[in-house]
């Protein structure tokens, strides 16, 4: 039986629904957690309660990239902010492809109905030598691994 390794964090790379903004640093994909319900009716002779499915959340998505002369994603909060409504022409699918050494996708997940609910420009330091980081926080509608 051949040898699967586990792929590593370092490559990987997003798709957002026709934006062109091409590479990020770090991708923090958020937990997904589905609250238990605890439940008992009253003629049960059962000592324990049952655990139903209840709501299911999403935890944001953050995206951090170097500035580059790119407005794509910084316009795409704007609409936000603009106050455009929050129907299909804002919310976005987004695909985030992690891939092996030789750089083939060997897994996704998806994020759905994504918009974007916080963008954190970068600190300027004129003593420092680090690359500009600008932060954009993503609420959505579920993740998924997809492949």
């Amino acid at each position: 039986m051949a040898r699967t390794d586990p792929l590593r964090k370092f490559r990987f790379r997003l798709e957002i629904d026709g934006l062109e903004q091409a590479a990020f640093s770090e991708v923090t994909i958020g937990d997904l957690a589905s609250d238990p319900i605890e439940y008992r009716e009253g003629d049960e002779a059962r000592l324990t309660v049952r655990k139903l499915s209840g709501l299911t959340k999403y935890a944001n998505v953050t995206l951090k990239w170097g500035i580059t002369d790119s407005l794509e994603l910084a316009d795409w909060h704007q609409l936000v902010v603009g106050g455009a409504t929050l129907q299909d022409d804002i919310r976005k699918t987004v695909v985030i492809r992690v891939q092996n050494e030789a750089g083939e996708d060997k897994a996704a997940f998806e994020v759905t109905r994504a918009w974007p609910c916080k963008y954190d420009p970068t600190d300027l330091n004129g003593t420092g030598n680090e690359v500009a980081i600008d932060t954009l926080e993503l609420a959505n509608e579920g993740i998924r691994r997809i492949q």
